[in-house]
């Protein structure tokens, strides 16, 4: 008898040492996060130094570079794994300055994978796109355009984001504004449809009719804001200007005035570029062969620094991973980040990994990511698992509650078909749930726009965020079941009638540009 009583206590003492240790490492996460953050370093290293990281540039791979080489500073090990290769093009500086009917610097870059100007520039008039009656009136009047400049975005009425005009202008005012700006806007789409094009595809007619290049001005309804994406020209040059500066070309040239511009943009083609995802793990010593898996896409559009789009979750899950190193460097299953490659392009660095790594994603526990801006983790969904109730509230129970006060839960939530990295898990059936931030004003203001700088980001929110992707890592890998990765019965689509499908997975671009 006093053998088994002995047995017991020693077997109860054991459980709560356990229970101790483990609070314990959670402790320890906090008061690091805290106290010894990491994340205003890693920004400034990654953001200010690296700067935008465009799929294809020499920036791209020198983040990758830098990621690797920091993780081994960490003792975690680290590699960048290549799935594919992409058109290679680097950035260079670009000035837009109206030289007639005065001189005057206007605010503008290039857009991505755009044709270079060469040093010298290039200078000529500007011209809009004429209403016309219909296909055959635009195809005649194309030979207007040579050697010109073409305007192709819809010119504003107002430079003021609609919040602004609620605070100050008159009920009327505003209305007024709303109806003008709305009828002008329907009007200038009906004119591009009666070209035969849309502003995505009218380049090419453009080009081939001997515009020298494109002008184009895609506000985000923000002050200051503008979204930068992709050229759509081969061999001229094209610019995105800001809407203050776009506006008053615009309105030079319907005045006929005849602005001219002279537009310097040094970009450079350097052919074809490898593709990668930066891959660091710390391997599990219980079941190495289960995986735990802190995702963020790495890639970003080049107007800003790409600092919440998605710098940020980068930074959370580099500093998680930190973090469970220095407290938590044997887990019981291994714990891997993935740093994707090209998400904007189509989440392709992310499929290449679910793709090329069948035998890990059946053996996922668990996949967290983030990806939408620098606010704290205020949305945690099931994703469409039939159980993920049981085990997400099983390991949020462990998050301090100034933090999970913050997180509405949706259970059990439904599969997310794109948007981010945690899509292409999903397709493949593993459990994978999207952190999914306080707004910021991240559509208006700093997603894909100038505007996504080092100083958009709020590092409380970020410390957050890596304390809770940390803390949900460490209890998803100290789980003592697999869990489940079952799926619900998806409802009927209301629109169609039809039952809705769980996503399927597709293969990612592994040639991008290169056609």
């Amino acid at each position: 008898m006093k053998r088994i009583l002995l047995g017991a206590f020693l077997m109860c003492s054991m459980l709560v040492v356990t229970a101790q240790e483990k609070d314990v490492v959670i402790e320890n996460i906090i008061k690091e996060a805290n106290e010894n953050s990491q994340l205003e370093i890693l920004g400034h290293q990654l953001m200010d130094v690296i700067g935008p990281r465009l799929v294809g540039t020499p920036q791209m791979k020198h983040a990758h570079d830098w990621a690797v080489a920091t993780y081994k500073e960490w003792g975690i090990p680290a590699e960048n794994e290549q799935y594919g290769e992409w058109k290679a093009w680097e950035r260079g500086i670009t000035h837009i300055d109206m030289v007639s009917p005065r001189v005057q610097s206007l605010a503008g870059t290039q857009l991505a994978w755009s044709a270079s100007t060469g040093p010298k520039g290039v200078t000529a008039e500007l011209v809009t796109i004429p209403t016309v009656k219909d296909s055959m009136a635009f195809k005649n009047w194309l030979k207007n355009v040579k050697g010109k400049f073409v305007m192709i975005s819809e010119p504003q009425i107002t430079g003021r984001p609609d919040y602004n005009w609620e605070e100050f202008a008159t009920p009327e005012s505003f209305e007024n504004m709303k109806s003008e700006r709305d009828s002008l806007s329907k009007e200038f789409h009906a004119n591009m449809r009666r070209t035969g094009y849309t502003t995505r595809n009218i380049h090419e007619a453009l080009e081939s009719a001997g515009a020298v290049g494109i002008v184009t001005s895609y506000w985000s309804k923000g002050f200051g804001a503008n979204k930068i994406f992709a050229s759509r020209t081969k061999k001229i040059p094209t610019v995105d200007i800001q809407l203050e500066d776009y506006g008053m070309l615009y309105r030079l040239v319907e005045s006929g005035n005849k602005p001219t511009i002279k537009i310097v943009a040094e970009s450079k083609d350097l052919g074809v570029a490898p593709t990668f995802n930066t891959i660091a793990q710390i391997k599990g010593s219980e079941k190495p062969e289960e995986y735990v898996i802190l995702s963020a896409h790495f890639d970003s559009w080049d107007g800003g620094t790409g600092a919440t789009d998605n710098g940020t979750g980068t930074l959370v899950m580099m500093e998680a991973m930190r973090l469970l190193k220095k407290f938590y460097p044997n887990p019981k299953r291994t714990i891997l980040v993935g740093h994707w490659g090209s998400e904007e392009q189509g989440l392709n660095g992310s499929r290449s990994f679910v793709e090329d790594h069948p035998e890990m994603i059946k053996n996922i526990q668990a996949v967290f990511n983030q990806d939408n801006g620098t606010g704290r983790v205020i949305n945690l969904s099931g994703a469409g698992y039939l159980h993920a109730y049981d085990y997400l509230t099983r390991w949020l129970s462990a998050v301090p509650k100034d933090i999970t006060t913050h997180i509405k839960t949706e259970f059990p939530g439904s599969p997310s078909g794109g948007g981010s990295d945690n899509a292409s898990f999903v397709a493949a059936g593993a459990p994978s749930f999207n952190l999914s931030a306080l707004n910021w004003s991240y559509w208006n203001y700093t997603w894909h726009t100038n505007l996504d700088t080092y100083d958009k980001i709020v590092f409380d929110d970020v410390r957050n965020s890596a304390i809770l992707t940390a803390i949900l890592a460490y209890k998803a890998s100290e789980d003592d079941v697999k869990v489940s990765s079952e799926k619900i019965i998806l409802p009927v689509n209301e629109r169609t009638g039809k039952q809705m499908e769980w996503p399927t997975q597709r293969s990612p671009e592994r040639k991008g540009g290169l056609d």
